[in-house]
Parts: C-alpha cells; sequence; structure tokens
C-alpha cells in the first residue's frame, strides 16, 4: 500500500500583538491635567399627564450649522450634587420646573478627534407644563419626542444621548434596575 506522506508542519501563530498605550498615558502631566474629563448632568424631561411615551429634546445648532438634538443639561459645577444640577439646568433652559428628580444612567463621552471626553451623568424627572425656550442662543425650540417613534430614530443626537440610546437605554421601562459594569468607553445600559 502507499505510505501517506509526512506530516505538514503547522506554521507558528504570530506573535501576540503588543499591547496599545492607553492615550492618557501618551500625554505629559501637565497635558493629563488639561484633557481631564468634563462632567456634564444630561435631563431626561417626561410629561406623563401631557405626552406620555415622550421626552423633551431641542434643536440645537452644530458648529456646522445643522441641527442635532439634545436634552436639557449642563455642566456639574464644583460642590453641586447632581440631582441640584438636573434641576438648575432643567430651569435655565426651559423655565420648568422639575419633580421627581433620579438616576437614569451614565455615559463616558469620547471623541478624540475633537479632544472631547465627558463623563454625563443622565437624570430623569417629571414636569407638569410647558418649555419655554430661556436659551434662544444655543436651543432653536424645543419639543417633545416620542422615544418609541420611527420620527426619533431618525433624530440627529446629540453624542450622550446617542450613545446610550444606541446602548439600549429606555427612559420609560430602565427604572430602579441595579447598574452593570461599565465598559471601557461608551453608554452604560441596563
Amino acid at each position: 500500500p502507499p505510505r501517506a506522506p509526512p506530516p505538514q508542519a503547522q506554521p507558528a501563530p504570530p506573535p501576540p500583538a503588543p499591547a496599545q498605550t492607553p492615550l492618557w498615558m501618551t500625554l505629559d502631566p501637565q497635558q493629563r491635567v488639561i484633557m481631564r474629563p468634563k462632567v456634564g448632568v444630561g435631563v431626561f424631561i417626561t410629561s406623563p399627564k401631557h405626552h406620555p411615551g415622550a421626552i423633551l429634546v431641542g434643536a440645537r445648532t452644530d458648529s456646522d450649522a445643522s441641527v442635532i438634538w439634545a436634552l436639557p443639561g449642563g455642566h456639574l459645577e464644583y460642590a453641586e450634587d447632581w440631582i441640584a444640577c438636573a434641576a438648575r439646568e432643567v430651569q435655565e433652559q426651559t423655565g420648568l420646573t422639575a419633580t421627581n428628580i433620579r438616576f437614569a444612567t451614565l455615559d463616558n463621552s469620547i471623541e478624540t478627534s475633537h479632544d472631547y471626553h465627558y463623563v454625563v451623568i443622565f437624570c430623569i424627572c417629571d414636569v407638569d407644563s410647558e418649555p419655554v425656550n430661556k436659551e434662544p442662543d444655543k436651543i432653536q425650540h424645543w419639543q417633545w419626542a416620542v422615544w418609541d417613534s420611527p420620527e426619533f430614530d431618525s433624530m440627529p443626537l446629540f453624542a450622550g444621548l446617542h450613545n446610550v440610546r444606541s446602548a439600549g437605554y429606555h427612559p420609560f421601562k430602565t427604572n430602579g434596575q441595579m447598574l452593570p459594569v461599565l465598559p471601557p468607553h461608551g453608554a452604560l445600559s441596563w
């Protein structure tokens, strides 16, 4: 009988890729301080009686003059509680008095190409009246948008809002659940 050919030697596996140095470790100490993430607070405003299933979003003019939709919110100030920040930002931007303010979700929003890094704490609250545009230099107008509508899916969203929506956060279905492990960057959802 014919002999079987000798076994072929298998090529050696490629060497493991070198571990990539995190971007922050490539910065000098002064740059690290300058480039530290900022902390923002975004607020999902709901109006269960008047706009069930909807949240309030504002039409912001982006740097290229396009419209991008965002929640009310802003920077967390030094020594400020994030619930107090949520109430303040809602009042300053919409004239609304927020009630039942509570933690919603979290996003670690990173866009290194724009030197943008925010940790955004999202809160959710209820209101009983309609918004007034108190910052027309930043927001063209406010409108109620139904979260589960096809129209909402087609709206260009501000980074943090886009991230939490893409990660599966749902303001009307995810209250009170335990937090999962935070991914290296991006939205936290459960």
